[in-house]
């Protein structure tokens, strides 16, 4: 670990402002750190393989076929242990705190921990995109913005913890995506029911015309939501254009609902208010693990540690929705485990602003930048919210990612699974076809009728 990221860890210290590294150092991204920053070698005792470029295209020999869900490319491996509530103590250093509140609340809880796979690969473009990056990417207006980097993760060995967190947000996610999804709220006596919605997107920072930040015209993301079911939410849609800089402007946000049948403003689409589609159990600026403007919290980079997070579930995608959904967490026969690195950033509510979380902790896998698992406190310091992600690859395009988000509130006993596409087509990573005129308050009007 560098000095300077060691004493960032010793003292706690957060900074409004820091980036750039130096040429000496911006060349460990060829030597011993991967394109993207992680550690390029195995761990001390090789239960975490070095990475070698990652899956970047489909294996031979897997039944792919274009179009179709992926299937696992490792699916032969095997369950090296399980941990459950009745030995939580002998795994302890490789759980989060969330993990544990699970397996001590739930004696049907458990995760089979498998080989680690570092599968996570990206275009070649995108590694480029990097090297950059750690020449030129800085925080600015106080660490509200991100200036000169653009295309992957602004800060590829990063300097505190708001630049991790800049990482997460701004981390590769193809140019153009369009999916169908559906989420699906479990209630305290295991009832359920589904939400299907299509969105899509423009990710502007990973357009590959653009050069660096400054060419975006301040907006980051182009994103539209539609819901399509149950009946009572259909037609419901949402238009956002994330800003970049949110210093000089904020998230810009509108809405169409079917009962008044008005496109409108939405400033409540940020934050703490309660997320679309969510049921009440997670708040806007938690889907993903976290999304938005930074400016509410003190972030600080506690640690790096070796975890065991859900990655390379392509089992759990495989799986119908009644499979996958338990009475009181989803189905853990499906799901893989597997020890990985992880910064930990901690996110401290600032006294000067309100939320309803007062404090954040985020597990960010080294290879994927992407959150892969959260805890929420309240303001009187309890646990109440738990959340996972998990990282791996969409080895066809390639890049990395999870399979599906999933939160556990530790209060009310309800849960919520976001992002499935389980039972719909897979994600299209390549929707070439979307045009920035959809992403209008005047289409958004358009769809609605």
């Amino acid at each position: 670990m560098p000095i300077l990221i060691r004493l960032f860890v010793v003292f706690g210290l957060t900074l409004a402002a820091q980036a750039k590294v130096p040429p000496e150092q911006a060349k460990r991204l060829s030597e011993d750190l991967t394109p993207l920053g992680s550690e390029r070698g195995a761990n001390a005792d090789g239960s975490i393989p070095a990475w070698t470029g990652g899956l970047s295209s489909p294996p031979e020999g897997i039944g792919y076929v274009k179009g179709e869900h992926l299937p696992d490319p490792f699916a032969a491996d095997k369950p090296l242990f399980r941990v459950t509530g009745a030995n939580t103590n002998k795994y302890d250093q490789f759980i989060t705190r969330g993990q544990k509140a699970l397996l001590e609340r739930h004696d049907t809880y458990f995760m089979d921990v498998y080989p680690s796979r570092r599968s996570c690969a990206n275009p070649e473009h995108v590694y480029k995109a990097a090297q950059k990056n750690a020449l030129v990417g800085e925080l600015v207006a106080e660490g509200n913005g991100v200036a000169e980097a653009i295309m992957a993760s602004p800060f590829p060995i990063p300097n505190n913890g708001l630049e991790i967190v800049w990482n997460h947000t701004l981390r590769y996610r193809s140019h153009k995506l369009q999916r169908e999804f559906t989420a699906i709220p479990v209630n305290q006596s295991g009832d359920y029911y589904q939400i299907t919605v299509h969105d899509d997107a423009i990710f502007n920072w990973s357009d590959p015309q653009m050069t660096r930040a400054e060419d975006l015209d301040n907006v980051s993301i182009l994103y539209l939501l539609q819901t399509k079911a149950p009946a009572r939410s259909a037609g419901y849609v949402v238009l956002v254009q994330e800003t970049l800089n949110m210093a000089i402007e904020s998230r810009r946000a509108w809405t169409y609902s079917p009962g008044t049948r008005r496109v409108r403003r939405a400033p409540t689409i940020a934050y703490d208010n309660p997320g679309t589609n969510s049921d009440g159990i997670t708040t806007s600026d938690s889907f993903g693990g976290y999304n938005g403007a930074p400016d509410r919290f003190d972030w600080t980079m506690r640690a790096r540690s070796e975890k065991f997070i859900a990655y390379n579930n392509f089992r759990r995608i495989k799986s119908s929705y009644d499979e996958l959904t338990g009475p009181k967490h989803i189905n853990q026969d499906v799901m893989r485990y597997e020890k990985h690195r992880v910064w930990e950033v901690e996110g401290n509510l600032k006294e000067e602003f309100r939320h309803v979380y007062a404090k954040r902790v985020f597990y960010i896998d080294e290879d994927t930048k992407g959150i892969v698992a959260t805890e929420i406190y309240d303001g009187r310091g309890q646990l109440w919210r738990v959340q996972e992600l998990g990282g791996g690859v969409a080895y066809d395009v390639p890049l990395c990612g999870g399979s599906g988000d999933t939160v556990y509130d530790l209060i009310v006993g309800r849960y919520l699974m976001l992002g499935l596409v389980n039972e719909e087509k897979p994600i299209d990573f390549q929707a070439d076809h979307l045009d920035p005129d959809r992403y209008t308050p005047a289409n958004v009007r358009r769809l609605g009728r």
